[in-house]
């Protein structure tokens, strides 16, 4: 699993997947503002104040919760992502490493964003009750890692797999392999907690999956 995902990472940043990574990138980013700028006039439109000193103070506080806010938003937003450019992702990656074997099918678009909308609900659930949880040290590290581990892993897991199989067979393959999706996972969960660099988790999440799932899939 290490030897994949030192693989899937270098790969991200190769030329091969550089035009994807790039719009992945520019999309995150643009959402992640959205969510910000958003944020921001929500505070300042309920929260008014007479004092200039009291106003740039708010600003202040604003601007860096909004910064600690982003750290934990980036997993939701980063799988919403995903789901418009993994078929890509992982179709380039069967064909440059994986060339004797049949090539993966991508999801109905409809079906496809359902799963990606649905998931980003719960992504979004989990972080916002981590960052609820910022000012009790320790636990909400230990809810971030655990619940991303958990949920990155299942997601980008099962759109990978389901490229090759029904649900039904994804979810008993997950059930076998349970430990090393939730090790995968975590290993997910550790690029997405590095601020910059989880930027880039949707291509290199689905590089790493894609070869996990064919991994596991010879395991049976």
């Amino acid at each position: 699993m290490l030897r994949d995902a030192i693989t899937a990472f270098a790969q991200t940043f190769s030329p091969d997947y550089r035009r994807v990574l790039l719009r992945s990138v520019g999309l995150a980013i643009g959402l992640l503002i959205a969510l910000g700028v958003g944020a921001h006039y929500a505070l300042t439109y309920f929260v008014a104040l007479d004092l200039r000193w009291a106003e740039i103070t708010i600003d202040i506080l604003a601007a860096f919760g909004i910064f600690i806010g982003a750290i934990f938003l980036v997993p939701p937003v980063t799988s919403l992502v995903a789901g418009l450019f993994l078929d890509d992702v992982a179709a380039q990656v069967e064909r440059s490493d994986f060339p004797l074997e049949p090539e993966g099918q991508a999801l109905p678009i409809g079906r496809s964003l359902w799963l990606t909308v649905k998931f980003f609900g719960v992504m979004l659930a989990v972080n916002l009750v981590a960052l609820l949880l910022l000012l009790v040290p320790g636990v909400n590290l230990v809810v971030f890692y655990v619940a991303n581990g958990y949920l990155l892993g299942r997601e980008y897991f099962q759109l990978a797999a389901m490229r090759y199989r029904s649900e039904d067979e994804v979810a008993l393959l997950r059930r076998h392999h349970a430990g090393a999706i939730f090790l995968g996972g975590l290993v997910i969960a550790a690029v997405v907690s590095v601020p910059i660099l989880n930027l880039v988790t949707p291509v290199f999440a689905t590089i790493f999956m894609v070869r996990l799932h064919k991994r596991l899939s010879r395991a049976g």
